[in-house]
């Protein structure tokens, strides 16, 4: 008898820690993917995408989350129509033929409750690579507009374009690629 309510307190605690998990649903008025790349190494050429879509799960106490995150390369806004168009093409984006970039992330770091970074797999151009994103900030707080707890945060890494067969202009144009992401997602009711 003691080994069936022990065994009932073991899942009924995994049960408790489980009903922790929370699923957020990415807010597109707050979230957009940035990058960088030097220019002939004078300037800094930047530019988003601004629409991005997707879901997080986050359980802060079993310190576990994951991330589903889905980039439109035809969002790309550089602020200038004939590089926007460049990037689209196939020397870059190849948006025609690969109109969505993915990234799935499974190990999320904790500390103090809030997430410190999450790895997990890029694919672009119909390559998948591992990245780990790390957080530069990361928040919850109770949104009044929306009615739901919200959170987010500002994440980085840097990427190798050539890591996605993305090679136009290489070495001229640099591997190197800076992302950066203001990310904020709602809680699902």
């Amino acid at each position: 008898m003691k080994k069936i309510l022990l065994g009932a307190a073991i899942l009924a605690a995994s049960g408790l820690a489980h009903a922790q998990e929370a699923v957020y649903v990415v807010e597109p008025t707050h979230t957009f993917v940035h990058f960088e790349v030097l220019h002939a190494g004078t300037s800094t050429n930047r530019g988003r995408f601004d629409t991005v879509e997707g879901e997080i799960a986050l359980d802060p106490k079993a310190k576990t989350g994951k991330a589903n995150i889905v980039v439109h390369p035809t969002s790309v806004n550089t602020g200038i129509q004939s590089y926007n168009d460049h990037l689209l093409n196939a020397d870059f984006l190849n948006a025609s033929v690969h109109p969505t970039a993915t990234f799935v992330g499974d190990e999320f770091v904790f500390e103090e409750g809030k997430v410190k970074s999450v790895t997990g797999v890029l694919t672009l151009l119909g390559k998948t690579q591992p990245v780990t994103l790390n957080a530069l900030r990361f928040n919850c707080y109770d949104n009044p507009r929306a009615k739901a707890q919200a959170c987010g945060g500002d994440f980085e890494t840097t990427l190798k374009r050539s890591d996605f067969g993305m090679n136009f202009g290489l070495p001229g144009i640099p591997d190197a690629v800076r992302i950066l992401i203001q990310i904020e997602a709602l809680k699902k009711q």
